[in-house]
Order: structure tokens, then C-alpha cells, then sequence
């Protein structure tokens, strides 16, 4: 019986007949070239062979020794056994193989003196014999492959499971996921058109949402306050995902006017073991992405991880009040069941945490005449100017470290979190895991980890900053409580944030704002603030200096730490916006060993939020931030880099 054994020989023999060519043209050049080449042909024919010849003998001796071990019955019987069996030499090359593999898996092909490799990549022999079973695809039929270290090598076995790997496949596929949508800006669009044309757009958008279900090939039900319930399966779900949920374009392509879209949230539950399960997961999503300042989907997955979609337009502002009120109502009540009030912010304190801390502090005390304290660490503060203008009033102590916080707790203390939702980026994590009663209030887009259970969760990613939202809450409070230097402190944040009232401002920003005048805030020492030092000045520019453009992004770094490294990255980052054709800034600072940070600004076009999660990090549409440790400032920008890289080419896409 002839055996194909020369697996990788024809190419030897065609380089060896090409060098005999070569040699042969040669003569009629050089002959001491000549004599050269055809020596080095002759030796190379010589090699080819002996090779071939061994490795004949290597697979002669492997077939014997195999039919050493059986007895020709037993032999006869792997041989008609109808599971495929293939015998494999040392070298991961096929001896021999029984008729069942012959027909099912080489396709009546030979295949001996081939390697196995062709036939279970990516895996290995050893990979296989140590997995007690790997799943492998050939052609259109699907195995379960084992093996088995013998004497000579090793014999694998091939189990047809496809008819069974299929049924589980179908089965995963068709297994109901729970979606639920929401209109996002329903109520704007209906207060700034007339009624035909509200009727309109709620039309198209149903419309469009209906058709959407329909070719996920599930149905849509309408639901109260402007929701939809959608009931779809997983492999509809998954190809929806791989498309990035173009759903959000549709919808976004309904127009209300030249300048105003509509939008959709939607919360999809992904894996579920049951309907209600998915519903409640889908639930969840759809806080999370209304949370995140809307337009996008958010899928829960079965890790408890959530995947998302969109979010690339900025969101709109609230303009109704009423939650604002009530959440002022119910904040009041538990402040006054407390014994003390801590008001917390996050980790580098800025302007917009400190002055939001300094305003809920006047509330508490002044109007609900509890004892309140602002909790901060001024060795890493980067609003040192504010509380140092505040404790030179000498209005009593305001401000306390969070060692002195640990020391008031009590089984009723309060504790305020403001500017920050995540347990990560507080203040004092020993505070916060302390003390059982806490009041969130914050304006970043949602982050998958937050603080859970709180008493109230006052989130509101509309509003431009947490200053804003403490101006609001103050004047159901006690209106007549802030006095100048507090709507200073207020004012200051509402401006950090904003940028002097450029980004993400609204109408409820400029009341704010409007507010904290009449109570006497005075927009000169406010921006003195702000100054900067000749040093700070000079580090600041320096970095802009270095900045690099990609695409519509500067990327800029600092090399070494030097003292207000974080404000003057902060504000370089900022600076880098005015330059033309940019529309977001990027800027890589080190702080401490192995430890670089980046600040990112946006106008809005882009999301840094979305690029920042990438990195690790958070923030806002067009503020954020992320730390990455164990990285020189070089590698932490190739990663940056690469992030950019793979978010335009989905914006592309």
C-alpha cells in the first residue's frame, strides 16, 4: 500500500531542481562558480533524500509497532471502527489512520505523512491529551478530539458530536433577551413644537423602534411614560451588538427643527436564566444608560459586567424642577434624624467638590442647625485657595481630615458624597465603608461601579457641575443661608467645570449662577481664585508646547512631577481646546513611581468618557479622567493612542 511521506520534500526537490538549473547557467559563465553551485545542488539532492528515505522507515517502523500491539482482529476492528482514529508520530505527523477518518475527516483525501496540526489547530497533541477532550471544527462537521500518549506517539480519536453541538448552539441562540427603551428627550422636543410636529416625531420614532423589533424578530410593546418593553432572542441580540446597535442612528436621524434629534435609551438583560431575570437586568441597563447621559444601549451581561453602546451626543438639559424640590425634601428629613452631617468629596479635591461641600455645609448648618463638618485631605487638595479663604474668616471650623471624621461617627452620622459616585474615587474609603447612612449627589455619567444603597442618590448628569445642583438644593433648603465667600465657593465650581461658562451649560446653569450673585458672589475674587503662579504658568505652556494632533485630538505629556503637576495638566488640557481643529485634549502626567495620569477634555463632539473607561477611568462627556500604574509615560501614551486608534475605526465603521 503506498503512503504519502514526503510532507514538505516537494518543496525541497523544487529548490534542489532550481539550484541544478542555476548551476547548469552557470557554465556558461564562470566554471569555478559552476563547480561551486553544483556541488552544493549534488549535496542538497543527496540530503533530500536521505531524508525521505529515513523518514519512510520512520513511518514503516511506527505501522509495524502498531501492529505489534494489536492482533489482526484487533487491528481489522480499529480500522473498520466507525469513530475516526489517526495514529501520530513524535513529531505531530500522521502515520495512520482508519477508514472512518479516511472518509469523515481528511475527506477521502490522503493525509499520511501530514502533520495533525492541519486537522486540530489551534491546539496541540499535548494541549488535547491534557484538556481530556477540546472541541474542534473541520470543514462543516463538528468533534469532541481526545488522545492518548502511546509508545511510538500518540493515537487521537475523533467524536462526531455535530447533530448535539448543534442543538446547544440553536438552544443558546434562540433564548429570549429582555430590552427596554426609553425616549430620552420626549418632553423637550414636545415643549419646543407644536403639536403636529410633536406628534410626528413620537410617531417616527414608535415607527422606527417597531421596526427595529420586528427585524430583531421579537415584537415591541408600548409601556407608560414614554418606555417601550421589546422581547427579542440572543443571536438577534449578538448580531445587533456586532453592528453597534444602529438603532441609535435611526432614531438620531429623526429631526425636531435644523439643530434637535431625537434619542433613545435602551437597557438590554443578555444571558438571563429566566424572563423576569432579563427583565430586571434590562431595568438596571436602562438606569445605567439614562444615568450616563443617555442616547446609548447598555447590555448586562451574565458577569454582572455591562457593555455599551453610543453615547456620542451631549445630553439635554432637565429643565423641570420638581425632582429637585422633592430631593431637597426628603435630603432635610435625614438630616434631621442625624446626629452629625460629613460632607465628603472625592480624592484631589478640585473647586467644583470643595465649593458643592461648602455649600451643603451652609445648609446643614445654618438652616437645619445640625453640626455638619467637610471632610478633605489638604495635602492633596487642589482647591487649597478656597479653603484657605474660607477658614480666614474665621467663621468656625469647617473643614476636618478623615482621620478626625472616623472619630465622629456615630450609628446616625450622615454622610454627604458629592462630586462623585464611585466608592474608589472617595475621599476617605474607611468614611465611607464606616458609616452606614450616605447621601450621594453628583453630575458624572454613571460608572458601572458605584455606591449602592444609599438613602438618596441625587444624579443628575445634565447639569454642568455638582456646584449647580447644591445652588439648586440650597434655595429649597433655606434660601437666604449662603453668605458671600459660600456663593463664592459655589461659583467657583459651576466655572471650573463649565470653563467659565463655555461647556455644558444650560438654562438652569445660568439661574445658578444668577442666584449665587444676588447672594453676593463676586466674579473678581472668584477668578483670583484661578490665578496661577510665574512657575505653574510657564510648566503649563510648556506641556501645550509638546502637544502632538491626531486626528482631531492633542495628545500632550509632562515628563517628570513638579509641584500643581495635576492643575497645570488640568488646565493644559484645557488650553489645547482653543487650538484649531481640535476638539479634544489629552494630557500624560507622572505622579509617584510607575504611576502616570491623564487628563481629558472634550467640546463635545467626542465622548473622552467612553475613551477613558477604556483606559480604566471615568468622568464626563467632556471632562474625564483615568490612572494607570506600572507604566512609563511613553507606554501609558501607546496605549492612549491605540484606544484612539480603535475608537475611530469604529466611528468609521
Amino acid at each position: 500500500m503506498k503512503r504519502k511521506v514526503w510532507v514538505s520534500s516537494p518543496v525541497f526537490f523544487v529548490i534542489t531542481a532550481v539550484m541544478l538549473i542555476m548551476a547548469s547557467i552557470s557554465y556558461f559563465y564562470s566554471h569555478i562558480l559552476f563547480a561551486v553551485e553544483m556541488t552544493f545542488s549534488i549535496g542538497s539532492v543527496i540530503v533530500v533524500m536521505l531524508s525521505t528515505e529515513r523518514f519512510k522507515a520512520h513511518v514503516s517502523t511506527a505501522v509495524k509497532s502498531a501492529q505489534k500491539i494489536l492482533s489482526g482482529e484487533e487491528y481489522r476492528a480499529l480500522q473498520e471502527f466507525t469513530m475516526p482514529v489517526a495514529v501520530i508520530g513524535e513529531e505531530g505527523d500522521i502515520i495512520w489512520v482508519n477508514d472512518a477518518f479516511a472518509a469523515k475527516v481528511s475527506v477521502k483525501r490522503e493525509c499520511r505523512g501530514e502533520n495533525i496540526l492541519k486537522f486540530i489547530y489551534p491546539k496541540t497533541v499535548n494541549q488535547i491529551i491534557a484538556e481530556s477532550g477540546t472541541d474542534i471544527a473541520v470543514a462543516n462537521r463538528h468533534y469532541t478530539v481526545y488522545a492518548a500518549k502511546t509508545g511510538y506517539g500518540s493515537m487521537v480519536y475523533f467524536v462526531d458530536d455535530t447533530y448535539y453541538k448543534e442543538i446547544n448552539r440553536e438552544y443558546i441562540d434562540r433564548r429570549p433577551v429582555v430590552a427596554l427603551a426609553s425616549f430620552d428627550n420626549r418632553e423637550e422636543l414636545a415643549r419646543d413644537s407644536s403639536g403636529s410636529e410633536d406628534s410626528r416625531i413620537a410617531s417616527e420614532v414608535e415607527s422606527a423602534l417597531i421596526n427595529w423589533a420586528q427585524s430583531m424578530g421579537g415584537f415591541l410593546k408600548r409601556l407608560s411614560g414614554g418606555r417601550y418593553l421589546i422581547l427579542t432572542d440572543e443571536a438577534h441580540t449578538r448580531e445587533a451588538a456586532e453592528k453597534r446597535f444602529q438603532i441609535l442612528d435611526a432614531i438620531r436621524a429623526i429631526k425636531a427643527g435644523e439643530r434637535r434629534s431625537a434619542t433613545v435609551s435602551i437597557g438590554v438583560g443578555r444571558g438571563a436564566d429566566s424572563l423576569a431575570e432579563s427583565e430586571e437586568w434590562a431595568r438596571k441597563a436602562l438606569d445605567m444608560a439614562l444615568g450616563r447621559g443617555g442616547d446609548q444601549v447598555a447590555v448586562k451581561q451574565k458577569d454582572d459586567t455591562y457593555e455599551f453602546f453610543g453615547g456620542l451626543s451631549k445630553g439635554v438639559e432637565k429643565r423641570d424642577k420638581v425632582r429637585t424640590r422633592v430631593i431637597a425634601a426628603t435630603l432635610s428629613d435625614h438630616i434631621k434624624n442625624s446626629d452629625n452631617v460629613l460632607i465628603m468629596g472625592h480624592k484631589f479635591s478640585d473647586l467644583d467638590s470643595v465649593g458643592a461641600s461648602v455649600g451643603m455645609w451652609s445648609a446643614v448648618t445654618k438652616a437645619l442647625k445640625k453640626p455638619a463638618f467637610v471632610v478633605v485631605n489638604r495635602a492633596q487638595s487642589l482647591a487649597s485657595p478656597l479653603i484657605n479663604s474660607m477658614e480666614a474668616l474665621g467663621g468656625g471650623k469647617i473643614f476636618i481630615s478623615p482621620m478626625e471624621a472616623m472619630s465622629l461617627t456615630t450609628p446616625k452620622t450622615l454622610l454627604i458624597v458629592v462630586d462623585t459616585h464611585s466608592p474608589e474615587f472617595a475621599e476617605s474609603a474607611e468614611l465611607l465603608n464606616a458609616v452606614s447612612r450616605v447621601v450621594i449627589i453628583d453630575h458624572h455619567r454613571m460608572m458601572v461601579k458605584h455606591i449602592e444603597n444609599a438613602l438618596v442618590f441625587y444624579h443628575e448628569p445634565y447639569a454642568s457641575s455638582t456646584s449647580e445642583m447644591v445652588a439648586e438644593l440650597v434655595q429649597y433648603i433655606g434660601d437666604d443661608t449662603l453668605s458671600q465667600a459660600e456663593a463664592e465657593a459655589l461659583l467657583s465650581g459651576i466655572m471650573l467645570d463649565t470653563k467659565n461658562f463655555v461647556l455644558k451649560t444650560g438654562v438652569r446653569t445660568f439661574e445658578a449662577a444668577a442666584y449665587l450673585r444676588r447672594r453676593g458672589a463676586d466674579t473678581v475674587e472668584v477668578k483670583r481664585m484661578f490665578s496661577d503662579t510665574i512657575d505653574t504658568y510657564k510648566a503649563k505652556y510648556q506641556i501645550v508646547s509638546s502637544a502632538e494632533i491626531l486626528g482631531d485630538c492633542a495628545i500632550a505629556s509632562a515628563d517628570h512631577e513638579f509641584p500643581d503637576i495635576r492643575i497645570t495638566s488640568a488646565q493644559a488640557a484645557d488650553e489645547l481646546l482653543s487650538i484649531q481643529g481640535v476638539n479634544a485634549s489629552f494630557v500624560l502626567f507622572p505622579t509617584g513611581s510607575s504611576v502616570v495620569n491623564v487628563s481629558a477634555r472634550s467640546l463635545g463632539e467626542i465622548n473622552v468618557q467612553l475613551i477613558m473607561e477604556a483606559l480604566g477611568g471615568g468622568g464626563h462627556l467632556t471632562m474625564a479622567g483615568a490612572q494607570l500604574t506600572g507604566v512609563t509615560v511613553r507606554q501609558a501614551r501607546e496605549k492612549l493612542v491605540a484606544v484612539l486608534q480603535d475608537t475611530m475605526a469604529k466611528a468609521v465603521q
